[in-house]
């Protein structure tokens, strides 16, 4: 019997004093999706704001704020509150964690300089790998202790968002990191009181960490990926600014790109009961079809870029309905080749497709026809390979130096890898070892 293993969000709600139209709220923003209801949210619920709920930008960019699920500042330019974020979330002098990649962009500097400029000084940590683990989480922590900070920015793609999160977390807990793996109720083993408030800056479109309760470990002994857990760990604030993506390289913005789609895929085609992820994964699938081709074409289109922003953050939502063997073949590659996360969710894509057909044709047919796809799973599963072909993504594992010699190994990590039991087809050593065949070629 499958376990459901599951995370149900927590929404957090600030206390401002406007009143705001309920009608404009996330999922009812008619410039971010389709028109949903809003009345099993309830009036009671909504976030009071000192700004409109909704603003157009020119260009018809979306600006809004959000209470779900957790208090989400969008549009372009909101970097500029960055220190009032900080100040709301009770923090004095907070650290900035980014990955290496990112600490020397302009970017970086302006954020920055906006917490020196509102006197929270220019603090940062930025030695997390692409794939963070447990030294840069010790070298974070140690810089969090040594500098007397009381909050933490996470700022950055998946790396620096998730590294983020695990400083404040761990920065004053006692037991190893390990003790937190999302396992059961192992996360009440922490000391709640303890954990330290995450204002989270997304700079790419495709993790949705800025929006989730979990941040992704890899053992540096082992080499094996593991899920941390705690409710605390949700930003208490995440400000999504699409022009702090209109830089990222092609490759990157592919690669987030189709993270965000595979979340939204597999959280739709997972066989647990959570209608609520259902409904925001097929609209999640949505927006990245319509949008992360025009940011490919055109890296300054802001419009696309907001709308895919939104749909890394659905894909987060969605996806604590459960995820499947893309990300269970996906971390173990990962862990011990350093690949870059979405580029091989996108790489594995078809062959788990294929996999998982028998158990998931009829819900993917419904999802074509909503996309405007036609030719049911066929014609999805034909739109999923033009899709990567036109974005360059590469059709097999090799083309990323993967090779067979160690597939015994990656076979065995991905069975163990907490996402296999969401799978729709149970996943064994004999057809997971026929996935890594075929994704590799």
């Amino acid at each position: 019997m499958r376990v459901c293993r599951t995370r149900l969000y927590r929404p957090l709600f600030m206390n401002r004093s406007d009143y705001v139209d309920p009608a404009l709220c996330w999922t009812g923003c008619k410039n971010i999706g389709r028109s949903r209801s809003l009345s099993a949210i309830g009036d009671h619920n909504l976030i009071r704001l000192k700004l409109p709920l909704e603003k157009v930008h020119p260009m018809n960019v979306p600006t809004a704020n959000w209470s779900y699920p957790t208090a989400i500042r969008f549009g372009p330019g909101r970097i500029s509150e960055l220190a009032d974020a900080c100040k709301a979330a009770g923090m004095s002098k907070p650290l900035l964690v980014t990955d290496k990649g990112l600490a020397d962009l302009p970017i970086t500097a302006k954020a920055l300089d906006i917490l020196e400029t509102a006197g929270l000084g220019r603090a940062m940590f930025s030695d997390v790998d692409p794939n963070p683990n447990d030294k840069n989480l010790e070298a974070g922590i140690a810089a969090f202790r040594a500098g007397g900070h009381d909050g933490v920015i996470a700022f950055g793609g998946g790396s620096g968002l998730d590294l983020g999160k695990l400083v404040a977390f761990m920065a004053g807990q006692t037991r190893p990191v390990w003790d937190f793996e999302d396992i059961g109720d192992w996360w009440t083993r922490a000391d709640a009181s303890a954990i330290a408030p995450i204002v989270a800056v997304p700079t790419t479109a495709g993790t949705g960490s800025e929006v989730g309760r979990a941040g992704v470990l890899t053992n540096s002994t082992t080499h094996v990926k593991k899920i941390i857990f705690h409710p605390k760990i949700l930003p208490t604030i995440t400000i999504c600014d699409p022009e702090l993506t209109v830089g990222m390289p092609r490759i990157i913005t592919v690669g987030t790109g189709m993270d965000a789609f595979a979340h939204c895929l597999e959280a739709y085609s997972s066989p647990f009961y959570h209608p609520m992820s259902q409904g925001i994964a097929v609209e999640g699938m949505r927006l990245v079809k319509e949008n992360l081709p025009k940011v490919v074409a055109d890296g300054n289109d802001l419009e696309a870029r907001a709308h895919m922003m939104s749909a890394a953050a659905m894909g987060a939502v969605a996806f604590q309905k459960g995820l499947g063997a893309i990300h269970s073949l996906s971390h173990p590659v990962g862990a011990i080749y350093n690949t870059h996360h979405g580029m091989t969710n996108a790489v594995v894509m078809p062959a788990v497709l294929k996999l998982n057909r028998p158990a998931i044709e009829d819900r993917i047919v419904m999802a074509a026809a909503y996309l405007g796809i036609s030719g049911g799973f066929d014609g999805f599963y034909d739109f999923v390979l033009k899709l990567r072909s036109d974005l360059g993504v590469p059709d097999k594992l090799s083309e990323l130096g993967i090779g067979t010699d160690r597939i015994d190994e990656l076979v065995e990590m991905a069975l163990a890898d907490p996402t296999a039991g969401g799978n729709p087809v149970e996943l064994t050593k004999e057809n997971t070892r026929v996935l890594f065949e075929e994704a590799i070629g």
